[in-house]
């Protein structure tokens, strides 16, 4: 894998989708890596969050600023500013702000995907609010994606109380 020079300047307008309360940047698109990985910044909005899915690729999430609720798989978790999570491809999952302000993260996702085309054609179809589970798997079905349900509430909380039991442990 060889990764090409690319420099993403910090104000570049995001892509927004307000039914979901996000706004998203493509930090390093799937041509800067051969199609390894991409790198995402999103901006979430107090109480937002996408729909549970699943889909090939796997993520991984570095939280920056504020905290989430993620579910991975059934299982609900909290991750706060420095924490990582990583969700395996094909692992249903979903996550929700938890805070009252914006919350931050930046997402690797491996193989890559054309994050600027999907979250573009995302918008369209949210552009009149969150659609059923069926329109938004009819949109899926071009990209792999599998969409599962509502986005996840703050209020379900974890079911977890530690981090899951793979995380790792400081030494």
């Amino acid at each position: 894998m060889s990764v090409s020079f690319l420099h993403s300047r910090g104000d570049e307008p995001p892509i927004g989708i307000p039914a979901i309360g996000l706004e998203l940047m493509v930090r390093l698109p799937p041509s800067a890596s051969g199609g390894a990985f991409c790198f995402i910044e999103t901006i979430n909005a107090p109480g937002a969050g996408p729909p549970r899915h699943r889909h090939r690729e796997a993520e991984i999430f570095r939280v920056i600023e504020g905290r989430y609720l993620y579910e991975v798989d059934g299982r609900r978790f909290y991750a706060q500013a420095g924490d990582v999570v990583s969700i395996p491809g094909g692992a249903a999952h979903g996550f929700v702000n938890v805070t009252d302000a914006p919350a931050r993260q930046y997402i690797l996702m491996s193989p890559a995907l054309d994050a600027v085309a999907f979250f573009t054609e995302l918008a369209g179809v949210m552009q009149g609010g969150l659609p059923d589970t069926a329109a938004l798997n009819a949109f899926g079905q071009k990209w792999q994606v599998e969409f599962l349900g509502p986005p996840l509430r703050a209020t379900e909380g974890p079911t977890l109380q530690e981090p899951p039991e793979n995380a790792a442990k400081p030494t």
